[in-house]
């Protein structure tokens, strides 16, 4: 099974940072798990099971992506502020893996410069959705670790129809290898009025196999988080825009190209003071159960878009990821990530073989 740097021998993995970092064995359960249909949730989820708080201390989670290896399974993910791609093994800190790992220019800028959305395609490369350099770019293989800490990215995409990007935010990677991704104005420095904003929307585009960049739909005010249903043919993007802070649901053609779109989940009503989060992040699993991050922490959807529990982290909770044999939920949250326990599989892993996820 390949990794993101396959050329790396197995022992080279093994002695990422992280590899020899302090034991950790407390993990603390956190949050509180609303079920709002017992009967339907406790078929994903069992009621024994809590939310687990596995480290903390990050600026600004996300992207959480599981590196699948014989001998050295981990988790990476994004922390934006702090321009880093971040690994986790079990019962260990934490540490850098990746740095620049988002915006690799020569001047100091403050906001939100990182990678933010990581996936793995089908040959085990890391894609990147990079808001500093307002691209999608792809993490050169190397030979040596030392390169990470001053790595090299190949440009994706940067451009539609010769315009730069605002900011790649989330990808989601079809099984024939198209890169689905949206490009809201979170990483630009001045965010929406930032004068260096090229594109006059928001939009969510397509990446072929070919290199082309197809703009999808331009309808969104905040386009966010981004997955596809079991069988490729629903395509879920996220609005973390407060005044429609909606799940939209877009039928997928033949063709790659979206059909008109319905509204999946409106939550704009639970917009409110003390509840913290917007549609963000989301992940499916092979059921076509929908877990994506929102107001008041992880919310959890029938595939016909009944709101059956939340998964209350107390935190702006900013993505998802699936782990281990696919079962478990890997969840950032503002400056913690945590997970929880499932009975379900998440689309893109096969429990006895235990493939790459995809997206």
């Amino acid at each position: 099974m390949k990794s993101f740097i396959a050329a790396l021998s197995v022992a080279s993995l093994l002695a990422l940072p992280g590899c020899n970092q302090p034991i950790l064995t407390d993990y603390s359960a956190i949050g509180i798990i609303h079920r709002y249909d017992p009967a339907a949730f406790d078929e994903l989820v069992s009621p024994k099971v809590s939310i687990e708080k596995l480290d903390e201390g990050f600026d600004w989670a996300e992207g959480p992506v599981w590196i699948r290896n014989q001998k050295a399974e981990s988790l990476i993910f994004s922390d934006i502020p702090k321009n880093s791609v971040m690994i986790w093994r079990e019962e260990q800190q934490a540490s850098v893996l990746i740095q620049p790992s988002g915006y690799t220019g020569p001047k100091r800028r403050g906001g939100e410069p990182g990678s933010n959305g990581l996936a793995i395609d089908r040959d085990g490369n890391l894609i990147l959705c990079q808001h500093g350099d307002r691209r999608l770019a792809m993490l050169e293989r190397s030979a040596t670790f030392g390169a990470l800490l001053n790595p090299t990215f190949k440009t994706l995409a940067d451009r539609y129809e010769g315009k730069r990007f605002n900011s790649p935010n989330d990808l989601a990677i079809k099984s024939n290898g198209d890169i689905y991704f949206t490009d809201p104005p979170y990483g630009l420095e001045g965010g929406e009025k930032d004068p260096e904003k090229e594109l006059d929307f928001q939009g969510v585009y397509r990446l072929g196999k070919d290199g082309t960049v197809t703009l999808l739909t331009k309808e969104l005010s905040r386009p966010n988080g981004i997955a596809f249903s079991p069988d490729e043919r629903t395509l879920y993007v996220a609005n973390s825009d407060p005044a429609h802070a909606v799940w939209m649901a877009y039928p997928v053609g033949s063709d790659g190209l979206l059909g008109q779109g319905r509204v999946f989940f409106d939550a704009t009503p639970m917009i409110r003071p003390g509840v913290k989060g917007l549609p963000d992040g989301l992940k499916v699993d092979q059921g076509g159960n929908l877990w994506a991050t929102g107001p008041g922490g992880v919310l959890v959807f029938t595939s016909g878009g009944k709101h059956i529990a939340t998964l209350d982290t107390n935190q702006a909770t900013a993505n998802v990821g699936w782990g281990n044999d696919g079962s478990v939920l890997y969840i950032t949250a503002d400056s913690l990530i945590c997970r929880i326990r499932t009975k379900v599989t998440g689309v893109g892993f096969v429990r006895k073989t235990g493939i790459i996820p995809i997206n």
